[in-house]
C-alpha cells in the first residue's frame, strides 16, 4: 500500500491525500493527479506495451479499467482515471465519432444538428444505456473491486463542450446570443443527462467526478456569457455529484482570468485551469480556493526532463493544491518526462 504520512503516524493513500485536499483539510503535500477525459494520459508508451490497448480500450470495460491500472502504475499519478477521451457524451447523443488510433485520439466527425432549435427532448434513461456509458460504468465497478488505495476520477465533459460537439460549433455560439431560449432549454437538457450520469459514475465506485469544459473558455464566451451559460450547468452537474457525496473538480481551458470571479458559483471542491493562469495570483483573488493544474503540456510533451522538475518545484513553492497538467497530453508525450513531473510531487513532504 502507497502510505504517507503529515506526522510520520498518520498514514494517508493517496485516496486519502486527494480527498483531504478538496475537503480543505491538511495534507502532508499536494496529490499529483491526472483526471482523464480530454486529459487521457494513455500515451502511446505506454499504451502501445499494455495488452490492453487503444482504441480498443475505448469500448471494452476490463481493457479500459486494465489500461487505467497500468497507467496510474507507470506515470505515478495518483488517482485512476477514465475514460480516455472526452467523446463518450456526444457519440451517445448521436454525433459521428473516429475512435482514432493508438497514438491518436476519438475526434467528433460531425455533429447531427445544424441550429439548437432541431435538437430533440433527451431520453435520459435510454442514453444513459447507450453507447459507451455502460463500458465506462463497468470499468469504474471493475476499478473499484481492484481494491487499490488510488482514487477513482470519472471525467464528464462539460455542458457547453457537449452541445458544441452535438450541434455545428460556429451556429452553436452565435445561437447562444440570438437564440438564447432555446440555448437555455438544450443545456439543461444536456446538464440534467450529464448529472444522471454522474450520479451513477458514483454509485458505481467513482470518488471524484472531473468535468471538462474546453469549450466555455473565457476566450469564447466572455464573462456575460460564461455567467449566463456555463455557471448555472456546469453547477448544477455538480450539484449531481454532491448528492451522491462525492466532490467535483472543474477544468477550463484557456484564459479564463476575465471570469474568476465567477469559479465560487460553480461549488465545485476544486478548479482547474491552463498553464497561461497564475494560480498563486488566482489563490490570491480567491483565498481558500482549492486549485489542480498547470504544468504545461507543450512542456510535457517538448521539454526536458529537468525542466519539468523544476516546474513542478515552483508550483509546489506556490502552494498549488493539486499538482496536474494544465490540459490534455500530448500522446507522444514520454514517460520519464512525466516520471519527473511526479517524482517530484511524491519526494517532497510538508515544508521540504
Amino acid at each position: 500500500m502507497n502510505t504517507d504520512s503529515l506526522d510520520g503516524a498518520t498514514p494517508f493513500t493517496p485516496k486519502e491525500r486527494l480527498l483531504r485536499v478538496l475537503r480543505r483539510e491538511e495534507t502532508d503535500r499536494p496529490p499529483v493527479a491526472c483526471m482523464g477525459g480530454m486529459m487521457n494520459a494513455a500515451i502511446v508508451e505506454i499504451a502501445g506495451n499494455c495488452p490492453a490497448t487503444l482504441p480498443g480500450a475505448h469500448w471494452d470495460a476490463d481493457q479500459m479499467a486494465e489500461l487505467a491500472l497500468a497507467v496510474a502504475k507507470q506515470t505515478g499519478f495518483e488517482n485512476l482515471a477514465v475514460p480516455f477521451c472526452m467523446t463518450v457524451e456526444a457519440e451517445t447523443l448521436g454525433s459521428s465519432v473516429d475512435l482514432g488510433t493508438l497514438a491518436c485520439e476519438p475526434k467528433i466527425v460531425s455533429e447531427p444538428y445544424q441550429s439548437i432549435a432541431e435538437v430533440p427532448d433527451l431520453d435520459r434513461e435510454s442514453l444513459l444505456g447507450a453507447g459507451r456509458i455502460p463500458v465506462v460504468l463497468k470499468a469504474v465497478e471493475r476499478l473499484a473491486a481492484a481494491g487499490t488505495d488510488m482514487p477513482i476520477i470519472v471525467s464528464l465533459t462539460g455542458p457547453i463542450s457537449t452541445a458544441a460537439s452535438l450541434v455545428n460549433p460556429p451556429a452553436f455560439f452565435k445561437e447562444l446570443r440570438k437564440k438564447r431560449e432555446d440555448a437555455h432549454r438544450l443545456l439543461s437538457r444536456i446538464s440534467l443527462f450529464l448529472g444522471e450520469y454522474a450520479r451513477r459514475a458514483v454509485r458505481a465506485g467513482a470518488d471524484v467526478i472531473a468535468i471538462g469544459d474546453p469549450s466555455a473558455t473565457g476566450d469564447i464566451l466572455g464573462p456575460a456569457l460564461f455567467e449566463e451559460f456555463a455557471v448555472p450547468y456546469v453547477r448544477e452537474v455538480v450539484r449531481a455529484a454532491h448528492a451522491q457525496n462525492a466532490p467535483a473538480i472543474v477544468h477550463i481551458c484557456g484564459d479564463t482570468d476575465s471570469c474568476r470571479a465567477l469559479w465560487p458559483l460553480m461549488e465545485s471542491e476544486a478548479v482547474s485551469v491552463d498553464a497561461m493562469i497564475n494560480l498563486a495570483k488566482l489563490k490570491s483573488f480567491l483565498p481558500g480556493i482549492v486549485t489542480m493544474g498547470n504544468l504545461s503540456t507543450y512542456m510535457l510533451e517538448f521539454g526536458t526532463a529537468d525542466r519539468v522538475a523544476r516546474r513542478t518545484e515552483k508550483l509546489i513553492r506556490d502552494g498549488v493544491d493539486i499538482i496536474a497538467p494544465a490540459c490534455g497530453l500530448s500522446t507522444s508525450t514520454k514517460l520519464p518526462v512525466i516520471r519527473a513531473m511526479t517524482d517530484t510531487v511524491r519526494s517532497r513532504r510538508r515544508g521540504t
